[in-house]
């Protein structure tokens, strides 16, 4: 058992030749049987079993981890395919209840309040079980682990991947890690289970796989793994050392140096189970002997150090590494000699230079307002620790940069660890991200949009949830992103880890699980930063990031609001009433019969409707006496400039930004090529 890690990112290499060609081959061949329908290892009393399939009533498609359960507490779960291999002596050939139940799925309940279906289940006959999903991702396979397609192969039916039942002897692996090198896709995991003693690798393992449309799968059908192994054909250490403790290794990086040779490296920790972090360091990846070596040894107590998923961000004319952990508040430069340097690491605080989180030392201005800046040798401040400064009276609750929060609720969300990236369907950086302590201590999954890598992060909703179970360290796979990023995969180590379940799920636990996410999905509609580009020559502009595009200029986000439409919202229309002056309104300005249509500056709620949500506030017009002025506000109390009013209704109902006016994004960070 280990601790979900705030970190987890990797790049690494192909295998040896032999491999490369040998997948040229199997790859296709693996494809073609299971499209021309032909089986895997159907056994000779693959006739007795009655088969199950349970489907997603939305797209049909089977969906894996479902519980059955008869009357007297026999349970089977689905497996990749939504598939049960059902087969019990005693109740064959006769009706048989089944309780059925998923998490973040339901099934409708009796008059007597229980959820499942009644089968006459016959050898060789067949069901179809149709169950509602409340996730708004889409759950669609394991990707480690044994019997992925155990039931599929009971039951003769045909399997995408090559090894359904058991690759590398790996029973169960911990957090995933994943990037391109040499071509391929390199994958890595913590702490791996095998079949033959309780007791497997603790020095990281991994795999490789063909990109989708280079002989690899179809990310929604599944992944064909290439484990590296040892003799015993045991995924063998990747991170090997004789001294004491298991290794974990993130923040793996891929470089073109000198001559274009490609590399590797990456961060570690060697550490005693949960108790101690005994040693730090970097390592590179050594293609010969296809493991890592060290290169070095950092202090354990550094207080800024590469970890977590990597996303390269190009700044300034510079390219950086940056890490979130689980924000990404910490960068490196992107070469060499600076990565394998931590005192070139920076992190994005509002601490003083030098000081650390217990000193309490927070920057600010002549002005008192507080300061984030990237500096060397100061931590950023995760979630808790901004909770405790901020109850302890270090600073106010709109001065903390995380602002993560329920966009219906206006909930805080302590963000645990998760992956962000940037997104080109949305033109924004996005996160998925674990919610620590939420309705399952590990196990709830959100998705929320930001402008720049640092923020602001403010407005997310729920796409996973699990019922008394973890769900830890969320992977976005970037490299598997479909039709321009409008379709996103991701997936994260599903576990009874620290989730007080006293049952683990055969098979699945301690596993990976891929999941499915369409960000056209009209739940997925967010409020984004909307900045006021107002000035001396310029009255009350408004714009959010898809309008501006870029701009290296410091700007105050006014509110957030929608910058697509949605069932419930209204555009709203900036139009000019003189030289300077703007107004917002939602009756659409005339244009000629020969222009193009008019631009809705953003969307809201309309303001003839109750909201009735915690998080939303009303853009009120201040206007001046002679009507020659005016601005905008979102405060419900009159104004308190002489000479002006406000007006009793607002124009309509955005949301509210919970940042102090001192916080400033400049739109100039850009996803690295």
């Amino acid at each position: 058992m280990t601790k979900p890690r705030d970190s987890n990112a990797c790049r690494s290499a192909a295998r040896a030749p032999t491999v490369a060609l040998l997948h040229c081959y199997l790859v296709p061949l693996s494809v073609c049987l299971y499209l021309c329908g032909i089986t895997f290892g159907r056994g000779p009393e693959a006739g007795k079993y009655f088969a199950i399939k349970v489907v997603d009533d939305q797209t049909g498609r089977g969906v894996p981890l479902v519980e059955l359960k008869t009357t007297h507490n026999v349970r089977y779960y689905t497996d990749s395919a939504g598939l049960v291999a059902f087969y019990e002596p005693g109740l064959m050939g006769q009706e048989v209840f089944l309780h059925v139940k998923s998490h973040g799925y339901e099934y409708p309940k009796d008059g007597f309040g229980y959820a499942g279906v009644r089968l006459q289940v016959v050898e060789g006959g067949h069901a179809e079980v149709k169950i509602k999903r409340i996730n708004i991702a889409e759950r669609l396979y394991r990707v480690t682990g044994g019997g992925i397609y155990r039931d599929s192969v009971l039951l003769g039916e045909p399997v995408p991947i090559e090894q359904p039942v058991l690759n590398g002897q790996v029973i169960g692996q911990d957090s995933v890690q994943n990037a391109v090198f040499g071509g391929r896709l390199f994958w890595m995991w913590g702490d791996t289970g095998r079949p033959k003693y309780p007791l497997g690798n603790f020095q990281m393992s991994a795999a490789t796989s063909r990109p989708p449309g280079d002989g690899g799968l179809d990310p929604a059908v599944g992944v064909n793994l290439t484990y590296y192994v040892d003799k015993d054909g045991f995924a063998k250490r990747m991170a090997p050392r004789e001294e004491e403790g298991c290794v974990w290794m993130d923040a793996l990086v891929t470089l073109r140096e000198a001559g274009g040779r490609e590399t590797m490296l990456g961060a570690y920790a060697r550490v005693r189970g949960l108790e101690a972090t005994l040693e730090r360091g970097f390592v590179e990846w050594n293609a010969e002997k296809e493991q890592f070596d060290k290169v070095l040894a950092f202090d354990v107590n550094a207080p800024v150090y590469p970890g977590g998923h990597p996303l390269r961000v190009h700044v300034d004319s510079e390219d950086y590494f940056y890490f979130p952990r689980p924000l990404p508040l910490t960068r490196v430069k992107a070469d060499r000699e600076h990565y394998l340097d931590i005192a070139q690491c920076e992190s994005y605080t509002c601490l003083r230079d030098g000081t650390r989180v217990e000193d309490h030392d927070i920057d600010r201005d002549t002005d008192g307002k507080i300061r984030y800046v990237w500096r060397r040798n100061t931590p950023a401040l995760d979630c808790r620790q901004q909770n405790d400064l901020i109850k302890a009276g270090h600073f106010k609750p709109d001065e903390a940069l995380i602002q993560a929060q329920d966009v219906e609720t206006g909930k805080a969300i302590l963000v645990h660890g998760g992956s962000v990236y940037w997104n080109e369907y949305r033109g924004r950086w996005i996160m998925i991200a674990v919610e620590g302590w939420g309705a399952s201590m590990l196990g709830e999954v959100w998705y929320f949009e930001a402008d720049t890598p640092v923020g602001p992060w403010v407005y997310g909703r729920k796409i996973v949830t699990h019922e008394q179970y973890s769900f830890y360290n969320p992977k976005q796979h970037p490299e598997f992103d479909q039709d321009g990023g409008r379709v996103i995969f991701f997936e994260g180590t599903y576990s009874e880890f620290v989730s007080g379940n006293p049952t683990p799920t055969p098979r699945y636990d301690y596993n990976q699980i891929m999941y499915r996410l369409d960000l056209a999905d009209p739940r997925l509609v967010l409020p984004v930063a909307v900045y006021d580009l107002s000035d001396d020559t310029t009255a009350c502009r408004f714009a959010t990031r898809r309008e501006l595009r870029t701009d290296e200029r410091p700007l105050r986000v006014a509110f957030f609001a929608c910058d697509r439409p949605a069932s419930g919202l209204v555009p709203v229309y900036t139009v000019s009433d003189g030289a300077i002056m703007a107004r917002l309104t939602l009756q659409a300005p005339t244009v000629a019969p020969t222009a193009s249509a008019p631009v809705a500056a953003f969307y809201a709620l309309p303001p003839d409707g109750d909201p009735n949500r915690p998080t939303v506030v009303g853009p009120y017009e201040v206007t001046s006496a002679d009507g020659k002025q005016h601005s905008y506000t979102t405060e419900t109390r009159e104004a308190a400039r002489p000479g002006f009013a406000r007006a009793e209704k607002p124009v309509c109902y955005v949301w509210r930004n919970p940042l102090s006016p001192a916080m400033r994004f400049a739109l100039h960070e850009a996803a690295a090529k």
